[in-house]
């Protein structure tokens, strides 16, 4: 493997809120790569192709996605080529040219009928588009496989682009009571947190691997990588609330998922374990309240 000063790091979807993170947080690791969509369009396999083999990156760190839920109802062409097919591309080319792979998958993969957390082995059985298309992209990466990382997480929030959080901060400003889905559970898991432990992990591959090339291999797989803990969409809205310190705080109602019917179904229980990533990795993600508080730290004023 190529030393630090020589070898490249190919990032992808660097716009969105965890690629936005991963460049910050892989800094330092090697040569940071990161094309815009138009010149990485994961619907566009030979432009995809073309850039890997021309890079010849040691690590793709590959959190770009097609990302809205409801609208792959109706899109399913769109995210099935982006989520399931793109993700065997680059696992082909990552092995062609001797790169290990990151790839971010979902708790959408699972039917939410567990008692517990799921872990990595458990079924899965996703209930929308977008839980099936994250599924074969991970289905796709296993069938190449080579020297990959599937990382899931849920609920995912930041100070960028689309997310619950930001949806709820500008509802905030316009109404006193929200209507908020309090039968569905899971860990919000911040995008900074998710990039931080990304880059720890990328920091012993990329070092380990030099004394042991068997590193790599030797911990392949699917990993569970959330913020600790748990809590309800109902119950994140209202620590949101509190976090941010708002002048007028609005009151949340609880409803049921019933009550607040949207074109893809969601899992009733999003929990994954962390403890695979935890025994093999040596890490621990932070509480999901802990990891709020240092979001909305970083919000505009």
């Amino acid at each position: 493997m190529a030393d630090l000063h020589e070898r490249t790091i190919l990032v992808t979807g660097s716009t969105g809120q965890v690629g936005f993170e991963l460049l910050r947080s892989l800094q330092g690791l090697g040569r940071i790569v990161a094309p815009r969509r138009e010149a990485f369009d994961l619907s566009d396999f030979d432009q995809m192709r073309r850039v890997v083999r021309e890079l010849k990156p040691a690590l793709i760190v590959n959190p770009a996605a097609y990302t809205a839920v409801d609208q792959a109802e109706t899109d399913v062409d769109a995210a099935m080529k982006m989520n399931g097919e793109a993700p065997g591309v680059l696992a082909e080319e990552a092995r062609r040219v001797g790169a290990a792979l990151f790839h971010f998958s979902t708790d959408y993969v699972f039917d939410g009928t567990k008692d517990g957390a799921y872990e990595e082995d458990d079924p899965t059985g996703p209930l929308n588009v977008y839980g099936k298309s994250k599924l074969a992209g991970e289905q796709a990466i296993e069938q190449v496989g080579g020297t990959y990382f599937v990382f899931r997480t849920s609920w995912v929030y930041g100070t960028r682009g689309r997310n619950f959080m930001r949806t709820m901060l500008r509802l905030a400003a316009e109404r006193s009571e929200l209507s908020i889905v309090a039968d569905q559970v899971g860990a919000p898991t911040w995008s900074g947190t998710i990039a931080a432990l990304t880059a720890h992990i990328a920091t012993q591959a990329l070092v380990e691997h030099r004394h042991d090339g068997g590193w790599w291999s030797e911990r392949a797989g699917v990993y569970h990588l959330t913020a600790a803990g748990m809590t309800s969409w109902a119950g994140f809205a209202d620590a949101i609330f509190g976090a941010a310190a708002l002048p007028s705080r609005p009151t949340v109602k609880p409803i049921t998922s019933n009550e607040y019917p949207t074109p893809a179904r969601r899992p009733a229980n999003s929990r994954l374990s962390n403890e695979k990533l935890a025994s093999m990795f040596g890490i621990r993600a932070p509480g999901w309240r802990e990891a709020l508080k240092l979001c909305v730290t970083g919000l505009p004023v």
